[in-house]
């Protein structure tokens, strides 16, 4: 975090700014003006603001904005220096990001309609600034910057976005937010103070308390720890998400909780701790924050195609026999590195057609169900193209309109689950385990813990993958060979000398030390309490009277067993299952399945009669009755099925006579039994054909209507674009025009206060403006603008005065006469030419000056000199 006030960083030249980056679309241009307002110089901050603009139009955002701040705003040009108190604007039809605190502008790579220069960038300040960056999202259209946040939060920084009820268009804003990358959210005027705020809170958070260090350095085991706010946090965090964040590394713990405590404004832990209790969801949030990975598609080039070239062919020559490979990656995050280890195998075994029938089952894991949910669909926004090749893409991704779809068969090799590797059990029998860039937020204590556990996770022969700034340490000897030290790449070893049993047996989930409820267990000389006469005689009755019955629960998994039941159940062939349609004997399986549907829709119990158990020797006959439990609580939705046997006729006489009559009583059933079976397939077999009918048609439209929708797509989102783009440019034009009418306004009174007539005439002298004077003159009034001149009368006596206005148009000469007017006075008209600022004349300009005075006293004179 950064160790500097506003003040300081202004102060002191030799360190850079801190940059807070600005994405804006339409209706961006008042929430900037607002945003920009409330910026004071001397922050030490410097601002980069990028807005959705017109490619083919020069724009004015910074000649606008330079009018609501009292920072210097310039045009941004690549390789300018980004300077602290300094506000830049993008280009129009460029892309403008940040390296190195130096601002570089690119031609857009993608056609207009799907460029998205506020997440690029976004992820520029990213990568150039950390957990410095800040970044803000004002007023727009569409998702654009929404990435670019979560890129910025990802590596700690800090992430701001305009309210959506103060936005015209609130679009980008509830994208951010919906996305959950949202750390501020205010309207525009109040961002900077918060801004402000964050980063004085975050520079006194620079060194590490005091009781993150005694955490550090205290045992866990210790059942006296003192119940300071960081063990409080912990435990809060504990009970609320299972997980003990108190085996992190304190600087990791000390950066994250200093962040939140920042965006709150909370000076100490034990505040923060108090905050937490009021505010469940901050827990949450804190949650989230200590989860924050960073990950992307072949991070780390050369690993992956070390993996390629030489240690999955060797993986794979080292297990001759066994064709389903197993992986394990943890902290899979988002799900790019799982997917990275898919789409290398897969090109492994079909470069090795030898391997081409061995499968690889990857088991993806990670503690935020947020990020494995993400994993699991398998969308990616279309900047992944940076990272993955134009061959991989094509090969292994569906290309979209705004983003790549992960192929199914490479999806269907990984399968992601929210696990801890801290409290839960690990996945065993692996090839290949890959833990990059987690171990590097454990402590020391809990390293040497995870990695014996590895070794037991592994098959022999196995192979580790760890991140860049891991290592496996001590265990180098004990439990690991190197296969390429730099890439952190290790070999499991087999019978490795001097390993401790007990090291192994230690290192066995739960790794954090949780406290578990002991079995209790009873003395053999524990006197039970005498079973009177009525309890005893309920038992025998139960055990040896009572009928054969289950329960089971809503799946139809077996959860009580009364008596005997082996006549009616038998455990089903391969992995136990104690599933009640699994287990159940042919002939009573298809009856039950239909009662027990019956009975779930009725409050009465479903009984059978005479159902024929397959399974048994001498053809048992069985009742069943089937009920339904909606009280008690302990039993509301369970299901009971209870069996009683029935009992063979006895030998008689007319037995024969008797069964014969049954007999063909049964026959009858059963031919009408088939009869209407056959029709019932009849009739199936027409609906079937008449649905598939249906169906080849409702392909074919769909298919069709698919294809529209993606034109409709595309067309939406050029539209969309191009709105943005008039919206801006109509918001520029909009206060453009105000300019102008305030000029005009202006114009209008200073020619008023001059008291001079003026008459301006364009090319074919039609009337194009006049003083209030001039209407003295000459009889024109608002209605004769365009009107041409000499449809116009006037006191003058000036007859020729069109002539010399056409002669003064032609020759660029102007020309001055004293006329005399019918009411005896005197004015002085020159006619000049109008000349445009782009130096075009545009007609003519004629000023009258009353000379009615000095005709007068010349008249006098000549008078006096005459005499």
């Amino acid at each position: 975090m950064d160790s500097l006030t506003g003040a300081d960083q202004a102060g002191d030249s030799s360190t850079p700014p801190r940059i807070v980056g600005i994405g804006a679309s339409a209706g961006g241009l008042a929430a900037l003006e607002q945003f920009l307002e409330q910026v004071t110089p001397g922050s030490g901050l410097a601002y980069v603001v990028v807005q959705h603009l017109d490619p083919t139009q020069k724009a004015l955002l910074a000649e606008l904005l330079q009018r609501a701040t009292k920072l210097p705003v310039r045009e941004a040009e690549n390789g300018m220096r980004v300077e602290a108190d300094s506000v830049y604007v993008i280009p129009s039809n460029t892309e403008l990001t940040v390296v190195d605190g130096v601002l570089h502008l690119n031609t857009p790579a993608e056609p207009r309609g799907l460029r998205l220069p506020i997440n690029i960038l976004f992820s520029s300040l990213a990568r150039d600034q950390g957990e410095r960056a800040i970044a803000v999202i004002l007023s727009g259209m569409g998702s654009d910057g929404t990435l670019g946040l979560q890129a910025i939060r990802a590596l700690g920084g800090l992430t701001v976005v305009q309210q959506p009820e103060s936005a015209q268009f609130d679009s980008m804003p509830k994208s951010a937010i919906a996305a959950g990358c949202a750390d501020i959210i205010a309207p525009p005027a109040e961002l900077p103070g918060h801004i402000r705020a964050y980063i004085t809170q975050a520079a006194k958070k620079e060194e590490p308390d005091a009781a993150l260090t005694s955490v550090a350095q205290t045992p866990q085991t210790s059942s006296a720890l003192p119940m300071d706010p960081l063990l409080s946090i912990f435990r809060l965090l504990q009970q609320r998400t299972r997980h003990d964040f108190s085996v992190y590394k304190p600087s990791t713990l000390h950066r994250r909780i200093s962040r939140r405590m920042a965006i709150h404004g909370i000076d100490t832990l034990a505040m923060y701790e108090a905050f937490m209790r009021q505010n469940v969801q901050e827990i949450d949030l804190l949650f989230k924050e200590l989860l924050i990975g960073v990950t992307s598609f072949f991070r780390d080039a050369a690993v992956w195609q070390q993996l390629a070239d030489f240690t999955l062919p060797e993986l794979l020559a080292r297990q001759p026999t066994e064709q389903k490979l197993r992986a394990w990656v943890v902290g899979c995050s988002t799900g790019e590195e799982a997917y990275s280890l898919a789409i290398i195998f897969a090109e492994v075994v079909q470069r090795l057609s030898l391997y081409r029938e061995h499968t690889l089952q990857i088991f993806a894991t990670d503690l935020n169900p947020d990020a494995i949910t993400m994993a699991r669909r398998g969308i990616y926004p279309a900047s992944i193209s940076a990272d993955v090749s134009p061959e991989r893409l094509a090969r292994f991704f569906s290309a979209h309109d705004s983003y790549y779809w992960i192929n199914k068969d490479i999806r269907d090799t990984v399968l992601f689950a929210q696990h801890d590797v801290v409290l839960d059990p690990p996945f065993t029998r692996l090839d290949l385990l890959s833990c990059r860039n987690l171990m590097i937020y454990f402590d020391a204590a809990l390293q040497r813990k995870l990695l014996p556990l590895f070794h037991y996770s592994l098959r022999p022969g196995g192979v580790l993958l760890l991140g860049s700034s891991e290592t496996v340490g001590r265990f180098k000897q004990l439990f690991f060979a190197p296969i390429e030290s730099k890439l952190r790449l290790y070999l499991r070893q087999e019978n490795a000398p001097g390993v401790v049993p007990e090291l192994l047996a230690k290192s066995f989930p739960p790794l954090s030390k949780i406290k578990k409820e002991l079995p209790m267990s009873l003395s053999p000389h524990t006197s039970q309490p005498a079973e009177n006469l009525q309890t005893a005689a309920d038992k025998v009755l139960l055990q040896v009277y009572a009928p054969a019955a289950v329960l089971v629960n809503n799946d139809g998994d077996i959860v009580y067993i009364s008596g005997r039941t082996g006549k009616y159940l038998e455990p089903a062939a391969g992995r136990a299952n104690w599933n009640f349609h699994a287990m159940v004997r042919e002939g009573l399986r298809a009856p039950l399945i239909d009662a027990m549907k019956q009975a779930v829709n009725q409050s009465e119990p479903v009984q059978l009669h005479g159902l024929q158990v397959q399974g048994s020797a001498n053809k048992q006959s069985v009742d069943v009755t089937v009920q339904v439990f909606r009280e008690p609580g302990a039993l509301q939705g369970m299901m009971m099925i209870v069996f009683r046997d029935v009992a063979a006729a006895p030998a008689m006489r007319g037995r024969r006579k008797g069964h014969s009559v049954i007999e063909a009583s049964h026959t009858a059933e059963l031919q009408q039994y088939k009869d209407e079976i056959q029709i019932l397939r009849e009739e199936t077999r027409a609906s079937r054909e008449e649905l598939q009918s249906a169906n080849e048609e409702l392909q074919s439209t769909n298919e069709e209507l698919q294809s529209t929708n993606e034109e409709l797509t595309t067309s939406k989102e050029e539209m969309q674009s191009m709105n943005e783009e008039l919206q801006a440019i109509n918001a520029e034009l909009q206060a453009k025009l105000d300019d102008l009418a305030l000029a005009q306004s202006d114009m209008k009174n200073l020619l008023n206060s001059t008291d001079i007539a003026i008459l301006f005439l364009d090319q074919n002298l039609n009337v194009r403006r006049y003083t209030e004077q001039a209407s003295k003159i000459i009889n024109v009034r608002e209605s004769d603008i365009g009107r041409p001149l000499s449809d116009l009368t006037t006191s003058l006596q000036y007859p020729a005065l069109r002539d010399d206005a056409n002669d003064t148009l032609r020759t660029l000469v102007f020309s001055e006469k004293q006329i005399p007017t019918s009411d005896g006075r005197w004015f002085s008209v020159r006619i000049i030419p109008y000349r445009r600022l782009d130096n075009v004349i545009d007609g003519v300009v004629i000023t009258l000056v009353d000379i009615t005075a000095t005709k007068r006293l010349e008249s006098k004179l000549r008078q006096d000199l005459n005499q």
